[in-house]
């Protein structure tokens, strides 16, 4: 790795660093409910505390992130939160038996385990499916899914998987920006 390159993850690491005390301590105001002297450096000696002590480990940034992409993302995930808050709520007024549930596996062809993580967030945040179990080596995803009592259904959410799917690649994983990261033996050399 050259000097500058180096250099680079040095200063992007600080910024990290600096992003997550900011964070910390606006969580810290918020948590109080107020904005005074006290408060900015209570919240900055907690979060100090916090990113010393309890330090995170060091997530492999692989690829970029395109904007537009993510915009698209934002606004179709909003769009199935919306469409699925509806239905679940329509289950639960309409009258009658209780709906069909399953248990469904979808496999993602998503290379990093940070875009899996928010492919997984992004599955439990809509209405009436939660992911159960997560096999990180073959990219399975196992999800309890509610109201499939046709095949039509069970092809919804299929297609919705694959629809998250195809726009977190195009956000974060674009063929022609991937790098896969270096191992920790390689850094450390």
């Amino acid at each position: 790795m050259s000097a500058r390159a180096k250099s680079k993850l040095q200063m992007r690491r600080v910024a990290l660093r600096a992003w997550v005390l900011c964070w910390l301590i606006l969580v810290w105001m918020l948590l109080w409910g107020t904005v005074s002297a006290a408060n900015i450096l209570s919240g900055l000696a907690i979060a100090l505390l916090i990113t010393l002590l309890l330090p995170l480990p060091v997530v492999p940034i692989e690829g970029r992130v395109h904007p537009l992409s993510l915009l698209r993302l934002i606004v179709t995930v909003a769009y199935y939160l919306v469409l699925s808050s509806i239905q679940v709520a329509w289950l639960a007024l309409k009258p009658g038996p209780p709906p069909v549930s399953a248990v469904l596996r979808a496999h993602l062809a998503i290379k990093s385990d940070l875009v899996l993580a928010l492919a997984v967030n992004i599955v439990n945040l809509i209405p009436g499916s939660i992911a159960l179990e997560i096999d990180q080596v073959r990219r399975m995803i196992y999800v309890h899914v509610i109201d499939v009592d046709s095949d039509r259904a069970v092809n919804r959410f299929y297609r919705q998987v694959a629809e998250v799917e195809r726009l977190l690649v195009s956000t974060f994983e674009r063929e022609a920006d991937w790098r896969p990261a270096a191992r920790e033996e390689a850094d450390r050399a």
